[in-house]
């Protein structure tokens, strides 16, 4: 699945022979929301338990939409003790920051941040687009659009949304589709993809997921190919999809129960 081959399906991975897999695997790559736990939610106790023990048979990166304090308050807060902290790579707002352990707390490595001109453009664009579409929720919880910086994010139902109300709000991905469409052509220098269950994310043309794994690959010395990703929107137009473009080992799960199963299945395997 190499970049540059056109669209391409993204098997489930109840599709692919594991012991394959995990033969091929050198690092471990997680969307957040919604694969490794609901959308803005803490990770729950198992996940953590799980999550943590892979740390200790291969590097592990999480790349996701979501700023690093969501990253804290998510997964880190939840991982337990023995998690091996130096085997984890952060890369939050889709890859334009870059997180590593430094012996005492998580240091950035790098940040790709948007000029104070394009941060205006993306959430002027925005609000304009979502108000024309109809996408402009007088009922909300926080916020519809935040600056993270390297990344604008519109939030149809606001960031504090509860799962529920988000996950009824577009089930077939169509309103975000049409919103990310029409400020695209607004913004054609910047990045403007699909996100989670209600979000819209822009950043720099060519920072995506596509580059954190590659940037990823060339940080641990590894080919893209050797980099198993897991993510929840691997169509065309979803946040996910770059990763597999890029050429990684990419595989499709459903939620965050559907991405421990994969975990739980893959452990004893990688631990040969």
């Amino acid at each position: 699945m190499a970049a540059g081959d056109g669209d391409i399906k993204v098997p489930g991975w109840r599709d692919m022979d594991l012991d394959v897999v995990s033969g091929k695997a050198d690092v471990l790559a997680f969307d957040l929301d919604n694969t490794l736990a609901l959308s803005k939610t803490r990770m729950d106790e198992v996940m953590a338990r799980h999550f943590a023990a892979l740390t200790h048979l291969r590097p592990v990166a999480i790349i996701s939409g979501g700023r690093f304090l969501q990253f804290r308050n998510q997964v880190l807060a939840a991982l337990p003790e023995d998690t091996d902290k130096t085997q984890l790579h952060l890369m939050p707002t889709s890859g334009t920051r870059y997180y590593r352990w430094k012996g005492d707390d998580w240091g950035q490595v790098y940040a790709h941040d948007l000029s104070d001109e394009d941060r205006k453009a993306a959430a002027t664009s925005l609000e304009k687009r979502a108000r024309e579409l109809g996408d402009w929720e007088e009922e909300t919880w926080g916020p519809r659009i935040e600056d993270r910086g390297s990344q604008i994010t519109f939030s149809a139902l606001g960031q504090e949304a509860p799962v529920g109300a988000k996950e009824a709000w577009d089930p077939d991905n169509k309103r975000k589709d049409r919103l990310a469409a029409a400020v695209a052509a607004d913004l054609p220098h910047l990045q403007v993809r699909s996100g989670g269950s209600t979000s819209v994310d822009i950043s720099a043309k060519g920072i995506d997921k596509a580059y954190a794994v590659s940037t990823l690959a060339e940080i641990l010395g590894v080919q893209v190919d050797r980099i198993l990703f897991v993510g929840d929107r691997m169509d065309p137009d979803g946040n996910d999809y770059p990763a597999a473009l890029a050429g990684t080992l990419a595989v499709k799960v459903d939620n965050p129960a559907d991405t421990l199963e994969l975990i739980r299945t893959l452990e004893p395997r990688l631990a040969r």
